[in-house]
Protein backbone atom coordinates (compact mmCIF):
# COMPACT_ATOMS: atom_id res chain seq x y z
CA UNK A 1 0.00 0.00 0.00
CA UNK A 2 1.19 3.51 0.28
CA UNK A 3 2.23 3.65 3.69
CA UNK A 4 5.09 1.70 2.91
CA UNK A 5 7.87 3.63 3.02
CA UNK A 6 9.92 3.16 0.01
CA UNK A 7 13.78 1.09 0.59
CA UNK A 8 16.94 3.56 1.31
CA UNK A 9 17.97 5.68 -1.98
CA UNK A 10 21.01 4.21 -2.68
CA UNK A 11 23.22 5.11 0.43
CA UNK A 12 23.48 8.67 -0.22
CA UNK A 13 19.60 9.61 0.42
CA UNK A 14 18.70 9.75 4.08
CA UNK A 15 15.87 7.31 5.40
CA UNK A 16 12.74 8.05 5.02
CA UNK A 17 10.64 9.17 8.41
CA UNK A 18 9.04 5.62 9.81
CA UNK A 19 4.86 6.07 9.70
CA UNK A 20 3.19 5.94 12.70
CA UNK A 21 -1.22 6.47 12.73
CA UNK A 22 -2.21 8.92 15.64
CA UNK A 23 -5.05 10.14 16.41
CA UNK A 24 -5.95 13.70 17.19
CA UNK A 25 -7.55 14.00 20.75
CA UNK A 26 -10.88 15.97 20.40
CA UNK A 27 -13.34 16.51 23.37
CA UNK A 28 -17.09 15.72 23.41
CA UNK A 29 -19.76 14.55 25.74
CA UNK A 30 -19.57 10.64 26.29
CA UNK A 31 -20.91 8.16 28.55
CA UNK A 32 -18.39 6.60 31.17
CA UNK A 33 -18.62 3.35 31.76
CA UNK A 34 -18.35 1.08 34.66
CA UNK A 35 -18.19 -2.87 33.88
CA UNK A 36 -18.56 -4.76 37.18
CA UNK A 37 -19.12 -8.16 38.52
CA UNK A 38 -23.09 -9.52 38.26
CA UNK A 39 -25.16 -12.31 38.94
CA UNK A 40 -28.77 -13.49 37.51
CA UNK A 41 -31.46 -14.14 39.61
CA UNK A 42 -34.92 -14.83 38.98
CA UNK A 43 -37.87 -12.65 39.19
CA UNK A 44 -40.28 -14.75 41.13
CA UNK A 45 -39.15 -18.74 42.81
CA UNK A 46 -41.70 -21.03 43.91
CA UNK A 47 -41.41 -23.73 45.52
CA UNK A 48 -43.79 -26.66 44.66
CA UNK A 49 -44.44 -28.27 48.22
CA UNK A 50 -47.24 -30.60 49.14
CA UNK A 51 -50.01 -29.80 51.21
CA UNK A 52 -51.67 -32.99 51.44
CA UNK A 53 -50.10 -35.56 52.78
CA UNK A 54 -50.39 -39.02 50.93
CA UNK A 55 -48.69 -41.54 47.87
CA UNK A 56 -47.80 -39.35 44.72
CA UNK A 57 -49.34 -41.04 42.00
CA UNK A 58 -48.58 -39.21 38.67
CA UNK A 59 -46.22 -36.39 37.72
CA UNK A 60 -48.61 -34.24 34.72
CA UNK A 61 -45.50 -32.21 33.37
CA UNK A 62 -42.07 -32.27 31.36
CA UNK A 63 -39.02 -31.33 33.39
CA UNK A 64 -37.76 -28.56 32.31
CA UNK A 65 -40.94 -26.68 30.40
CA UNK A 66 -42.80 -23.53 30.86
CA UNK A 67 -45.72 -24.08 32.68
CA UNK A 68 -48.80 -21.89 33.28
CA UNK A 69 -49.97 -20.22 36.45
CA UNK A 70 -52.43 -23.02 37.96
CA UNK A 71 -51.26 -25.59 35.68
CA UNK A 72 -51.26 -29.33 37.58
CA UNK A 73 -48.02 -30.49 38.24
CA UNK A 74 -48.69 -33.55 40.61
CA UNK A 75 -51.43 -35.80 41.82
CA UNK A 76 -51.21 -36.94 45.03
CA UNK A 77 -53.54 -39.84 45.89
CA UNK A 78 -56.62 -38.61 46.75
CA UNK A 79 -58.80 -41.78 48.02
CA UNK A 80 -58.67 -40.54 51.64
CA UNK A 81 -59.36 -36.90 51.64
CA UNK A 82 -62.64 -38.15 48.87
CA UNK A 83 -63.74 -40.14 51.93
CA UNK A 84 -63.19 -37.54 54.75
CA UNK A 85 -65.18 -35.11 52.33
CA UNK A 86 -68.12 -37.26 52.20
CA UNK A 87 -67.89 -38.17 56.14
CA UNK A 88 -68.42 -34.21 56.23
CA UNK A 89 -71.15 -33.97 54.43
CA UNK A 90 -73.04 -36.71 56.18
CA UNK A 91 -72.64 -35.08 59.43
CA UNK A 92 -74.07 -32.13 57.74
CA UNK A 93 -76.93 -33.68 57.02
CA UNK A 94 -77.26 -35.23 60.11
CA UNK A 95 -77.02 -31.85 61.79
CA UNK A 96 -79.53 -30.62 59.29
CA UNK A 97 -81.99 -32.76 60.22
CA UNK A 98 -81.29 -32.02 64.03
CA UNK A 99 -82.07 -28.37 63.29
CA UNK A 100 -85.58 -29.12 61.50
CA UNK A 101 -86.37 -31.22 63.99
CA UNK A 102 -85.69 -28.15 67.23
CA UNK A 103 -87.20 -25.78 64.88
CA UNK A 104 -90.49 -27.67 64.57
CA UNK A 105 -90.37 -28.00 69.01
CA UNK A 106 -89.75 -24.42 69.00
CA UNK A 107 -93.17 -23.71 66.83
CA UNK A 108 -95.02 -25.93 68.58
CA UNK A 109 -93.90 -24.87 71.94
CA UNK A 110 -94.71 -20.81 70.94
CA UNK A 111 -98.92 -20.73 71.08
CA UNK A 112 -98.30 -23.08 74.43
CA UNK A 113 -96.00 -21.11 76.42
CA UNK A 114 -98.10 -18.10 75.30
CA UNK A 115 -101.26 -20.20 76.58
CA UNK A 116 -99.14 -21.13 80.49
CA UNK A 117 -99.99 -24.40 78.43
CA UNK A 118 -96.20 -25.27 79.37
CA UNK A 119 -93.78 -23.61 81.67
CA UNK A 120 -91.26 -20.74 80.44
CA UNK A 121 -88.32 -22.97 81.10
CA UNK A 122 -89.49 -25.47 78.50
CA UNK A 123 -89.79 -22.92 76.01
CA UNK A 124 -85.94 -21.25 76.37
CA UNK A 125 -84.33 -24.80 76.58
CA UNK A 126 -86.34 -25.41 73.00
CA UNK A 127 -85.31 -22.37 71.61
CA UNK A 128 -81.37 -22.93 72.74
CA UNK A 129 -81.41 -25.92 71.15
CA UNK A 130 -82.77 -24.35 68.36
CA UNK A 131 -79.87 -22.20 68.17
CA UNK A 132 -77.28 -24.84 68.90
CA UNK A 133 -78.61 -27.18 66.18
CA UNK A 134 -77.93 -24.10 63.69
CA UNK A 135 -74.30 -23.62 64.94
CA UNK A 136 -73.49 -27.40 64.54
CA UNK A 137 -74.83 -26.94 60.75
CA UNK A 138 -72.20 -24.12 60.51
CA UNK A 139 -69.59 -25.97 61.95
CA UNK A 140 -70.53 -28.74 59.55
CA UNK A 141 -70.52 -26.47 56.87
CA UNK A 142 -66.95 -25.03 57.70
CA UNK A 143 -65.56 -28.55 57.81
CA UNK A 144 -67.12 -29.58 54.44
CA UNK A 145 -65.18 -26.79 53.01
CA UNK A 146 -62.08 -27.99 54.76
CA UNK A 147 -62.57 -31.22 53.79
CA UNK A 148 -62.81 -29.55 49.99
CA UNK A 149 -59.68 -27.78 50.66
CA UNK A 150 -58.15 -30.99 51.53
CA UNK A 151 -59.09 -32.58 48.45
CA UNK A 152 -57.88 -29.85 46.30
CA UNK A 153 -54.35 -30.01 47.73
CA UNK A 154 -54.09 -33.61 45.93
CA UNK A 155 -53.83 -32.01 42.76
CA UNK A 156 -50.90 -30.18 43.21
CA UNK A 157 -50.42 -26.81 40.52
CA UNK A 158 -48.05 -23.76 39.94
CA UNK A 159 -48.72 -20.45 41.27
CA UNK A 160 -46.93 -18.70 38.84
CA UNK A 161 -46.22 -19.17 35.68
CA UNK A 162 -42.55 -19.62 34.79
CA UNK A 163 -39.85 -22.71 33.68
CA UNK A 164 -40.01 -25.78 35.98
CA UNK A 165 -36.68 -28.01 36.98
CA UNK A 166 -36.67 -31.34 37.84
CA UNK A 167 -39.25 -33.39 40.04
CA UNK A 168 -37.61 -33.93 43.14
CA UNK A 169 -39.42 -36.93 44.11
CA UNK A 170 -40.74 -39.70 42.13
CA UNK A 171 -44.23 -41.20 41.61
CA UNK A 172 -44.71 -43.90 44.86
CA UNK A 173 -42.98 -41.83 47.35
CA UNK A 174 -44.83 -40.87 50.38
CA UNK A 175 -44.87 -36.99 50.67
CA UNK A 176 -46.61 -34.25 52.91
CA UNK A 177 -46.17 -36.53 55.78
CA UNK A 178 -45.10 -34.15 59.10
CA UNK A 179 -44.15 -31.72 56.71
CA UNK A 180 -44.60 -30.06 53.24
CA UNK A 181 -42.32 -32.10 50.71
CA UNK A 182 -40.40 -30.15 48.46
CA UNK A 183 -41.43 -31.36 44.86
CA UNK A 184 -39.79 -28.84 42.33
CA UNK A 185 -38.96 -25.34 41.54
CA UNK A 186 -40.44 -22.68 39.11
CA UNK A 187 -38.72 -19.41 38.33
CA UNK A 188 -40.07 -16.67 36.53
CA UNK A 189 -37.37 -15.98 33.86
CA UNK A 190 -38.16 -13.42 31.53
CA UNK A 191 -37.00 -10.59 32.68
CA UNK A 192 -34.29 -11.66 34.97
CA UNK A 193 -32.83 -9.52 37.48
CA UNK A 194 -29.11 -9.12 37.41
CA UNK A 195 -27.56 -8.53 40.78
CA UNK A 196 -24.09 -6.60 40.67
CA UNK A 197 -21.70 -4.83 42.73
CA UNK A 198 -19.67 -1.63 43.17
CA UNK A 199 -17.16 -0.43 45.52
CA UNK A 200 -18.23 2.01 47.68
CA UNK A 201 -15.26 4.12 46.98
CA UNK A 202 -16.52 4.39 42.97
CA UNK A 203 -20.05 5.51 44.04
CA UNK A 204 -18.38 7.88 46.13
CA UNK A 205 -15.85 9.54 43.64
CA UNK A 206 -18.75 9.11 40.88
CA UNK A 207 -20.98 11.48 43.06
CA UNK A 208 -18.73 13.53 43.83
CA UNK A 209 -17.42 13.85 39.97
CA UNK A 210 -21.35 14.59 39.28
CA UNK A 211 -21.51 17.25 42.27
CA UNK A 212 -18.45 18.97 40.83
CA UNK A 213 -20.13 19.14 37.20
CA UNK A 214 -17.11 16.83 35.83
CA UNK A 215 -19.94 14.42 35.17
CA UNK A 216 -23.52 14.63 34.57
CA UNK A 217 -26.00 11.46 35.58
CA UNK A 218 -26.88 8.85 32.32
CA UNK A 219 -30.26 8.51 31.21
CA UNK A 220 -31.47 12.15 32.04
CA UNK A 221 -33.11 10.23 35.36
CA UNK A 222 -35.14 7.20 33.57
CA UNK A 223 -32.58 5.27 34.84
CA UNK A 224 -28.94 3.85 33.61
CA UNK A 225 -29.03 1.35 30.87
CA UNK A 226 -27.31 -1.75 31.62
CA UNK A 227 -25.54 -3.89 28.81
CA UNK A 228 -24.32 -7.95 29.77
CA UNK A 229 -20.51 -9.29 28.87
CA UNK A 230 -21.29 -13.12 28.56
CA UNK A 231 -18.44 -15.01 29.55
CA UNK A 232 -17.46 -15.73 26.42
CA UNK A 233 -16.91 -11.49 25.68
CA UNK A 234 -19.73 -11.35 23.53
CA UNK A 235 -22.40 -8.81 24.74
CA UNK A 236 -25.97 -9.57 25.36
CA UNK A 237 -28.80 -8.71 22.72
CA UNK A 238 -31.03 -6.89 24.94
CA UNK A 239 -30.20 -3.73 26.99
CA UNK A 240 -31.71 -3.73 30.81
CA UNK A 241 -32.62 -0.72 32.89
CA UNK A 242 -31.29 -0.09 36.69
CA UNK A 243 -33.79 -0.55 39.22
CA UNK A 244 -32.27 0.58 42.44
CA UNK A 245 -28.92 1.16 44.12
CA UNK A 246 -28.83 -0.22 47.74
CA UNK A 247 -28.38 2.25 50.96
CA UNK A 248 -26.19 0.44 52.56
CA UNK A 249 -22.54 -0.77 52.26
CA UNK A 250 -21.57 -4.60 53.01
CA UNK A 251 -19.29 -4.57 56.05
CA UNK A 252 -17.34 -7.26 54.68
CA UNK A 253 -16.79 -6.48 51.31
CA UNK A 254 -16.94 -2.35 50.95
CA UNK A 255 -19.41 -2.98 48.43
CA UNK A 256 -22.70 -1.64 46.93
CA UNK A 257 -25.31 -3.60 45.51
CA UNK A 258 -27.20 -2.76 42.42
CA UNK A 259 -30.09 -4.41 40.76
CA UNK A 260 -31.19 -4.03 36.97
CA UNK A 261 -34.09 -5.41 35.29
CA UNK A 262 -33.16 -7.10 31.74
CA UNK A 263 -35.69 -9.03 29.08
CA UNK A 264 -35.01 -12.55 28.77
CA UNK A 265 -37.53 -13.66 26.14
CA UNK A 266 -35.73 -16.86 24.46
CA UNK A 267 -34.53 -17.64 28.36
CA UNK A 268 -30.79 -17.67 27.77
CA UNK A 269 -30.01 -15.72 30.98
CA UNK A 270 -30.24 -19.04 33.40
CA UNK A 271 -30.55 -18.48 37.46
CA UNK A 272 -27.36 -18.20 38.98
CA UNK A 273 -25.22 -17.51 35.72
CA UNK A 274 -22.12 -14.93 36.81
CA UNK A 275 -21.51 -11.99 34.02
CA UNK A 276 -20.14 -8.92 33.90
CA UNK A 277 -22.55 -6.18 33.59
CA UNK A 278 -21.14 -2.85 32.30
CA UNK A 279 -23.70 0.11 33.34
CA UNK A 280 -23.60 3.78 32.06
CA UNK A 281 -24.20 5.64 35.42
CA UNK A 282 -22.94 9.14 34.01
CA UNK A 283 -21.81 10.96 31.26
CA UNK A 284 -18.32 13.00 31.14
CA UNK A 285 -18.56 16.65 29.75
CA UNK A 286 -15.53 17.25 27.33
CA UNK A 287 -13.97 14.53 27.71
CA UNK A 288 -11.31 13.34 25.19
CA UNK A 289 -11.75 9.70 23.97
CA UNK A 290 -9.11 7.33 22.44
CA UNK A 291 -9.34 3.33 20.97
CA UNK A 292 -8.71 1.15 23.33
CA UNK A 293 -4.90 0.15 21.99
CA UNK A 294 -3.54 3.54 22.08
CA UNK A 295 -3.33 3.23 25.85
CA UNK A 296 -0.72 1.21 27.98
CA UNK A 297 -2.24 -0.22 31.12
CA UNK A 298 0.56 -1.43 34.03
CA UNK A 299 0.14 -1.55 37.22
CA UNK A 300 2.14 1.97 38.17
CA UNK A 301 -0.33 3.56 35.78
CA UNK A 302 -2.17 4.27 32.57
CA UNK A 303 0.12 6.00 29.40
CA UNK A 304 -0.15 6.96 25.72
CA UNK A 305 2.59 7.81 23.65
CA UNK A 306 2.24 11.98 22.30
CA UNK A 307 3.97 12.51 18.93
CA UNK A 308 5.20 16.22 19.81
CA UNK A 309 5.44 19.12 16.74
CA UNK A 310 9.43 18.12 16.17
CA UNK A 311 7.86 14.41 15.52
CA UNK A 312 8.85 13.01 18.69
CA UNK A 313 7.52 10.48 21.03
CA UNK A 314 6.97 10.71 24.47
CA UNK A 315 5.07 9.15 27.16
CA UNK A 316 2.25 10.41 28.88
CA UNK A 317 0.53 9.48 32.00
CA UNK A 318 -2.77 9.99 31.99
CA UNK A 319 -6.02 9.38 34.24
CA UNK A 320 -8.86 7.04 32.18
CA UNK A 321 -12.07 5.43 32.51
CA UNK A 322 -14.13 3.06 30.56
CA UNK A 323 -16.43 4.38 27.62
CA UNK A 324 -18.55 3.18 24.67
CA UNK A 325 -17.46 1.44 21.97
CA UNK A 326 -14.22 -0.74 23.19
CA UNK A 327 -12.98 3.07 24.05
CA UNK A 328 -11.10 4.88 27.53
CA UNK A 329 -12.77 8.49 28.20
CA UNK A 330 -9.21 10.37 29.32
CA UNK A 331 -10.58 12.17 32.42
CA UNK A 332 -6.82 14.09 33.05
CA UNK A 333 -3.50 13.72 31.18
CA UNK A 334 -4.10 14.85 27.37
CA UNK A 335 -5.12 18.26 26.06
CA UNK A 336 -7.27 19.00 23.00
CA UNK A 337 -5.28 18.83 19.81
CA UNK A 338 -2.29 16.62 20.58
CA UNK A 339 -1.70 13.88 18.83
CA UNK A 340 -1.74 10.18 20.28
CA UNK A 341 0.07 7.17 18.74
CA UNK A 342 -2.94 3.96 17.77
CA UNK A 343 -0.31 2.19 15.53
CA UNK A 344 3.00 1.73 14.75
CA UNK A 345 5.18 0.18 18.14
CA UNK A 346 6.60 -2.10 16.54
CA UNK A 347 8.27 0.15 14.25
CA UNK A 348 9.10 2.59 17.18
CA UNK A 349 11.08 -0.45 18.68
CA UNK A 350 13.37 -0.62 15.68
CA UNK A 351 14.41 2.77 16.19
CA UNK A 352 17.16 4.53 18.60
CA UNK A 353 15.39 6.60 21.26
CA UNK A 354 14.18 10.09 20.12
CA UNK A 355 13.67 9.66 16.41
CA UNK A 356 10.99 11.57 14.65
CA UNK A 357 8.64 10.26 12.94
CA UNK A 358 5.72 10.99 10.50
CA UNK A 359 2.67 10.96 12.16
CA UNK A 360 -0.75 9.88 9.59
CA UNK A 361 -4.46 9.81 10.88
CA UNK A 362 -4.99 6.46 11.67
CA UNK A 363 -8.26 4.76 10.63
CA UNK A 364 -10.12 2.11 12.65
CA UNK A 365 -9.89 -1.09 10.95
CA UNK A 366 -13.67 -2.25 9.33
CA UNK A 367 -14.73 1.83 8.58
CA UNK A 368 -14.48 2.80 4.85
Amino acid sequence: GKGDAPAANGAAGKKPQVQVGVVTATTGDVGVLSELPGRIEAVRTAQIRARSAGILQERTFREGSDVRAGQLLFKIDAAPYAAALESARAQVARDEAQLAQSLAQVERFRPLVAANAISKQDFVNAEAAYKAAQADVAAGKAAVRQAEINLGYTQVTSPIAGRIGRALVTEGALVGQGEATQLAVVQQIHPVYVNFTQSAADVLQLRRAMESGQFKRAGGGQGASVKLVLSDGSEYAQAGKLLFTDLSVDPTTGQVTLRAEVPNPKGELLPGLYLRVRIEQAQASNAITLPQQAVTRTQQGDTVSVVGEDGKVSQRTVKISAAQNNRWVVLDGLKAGEKVMVDGFQKLQMLPPGTPVKPVPWQAPGTP
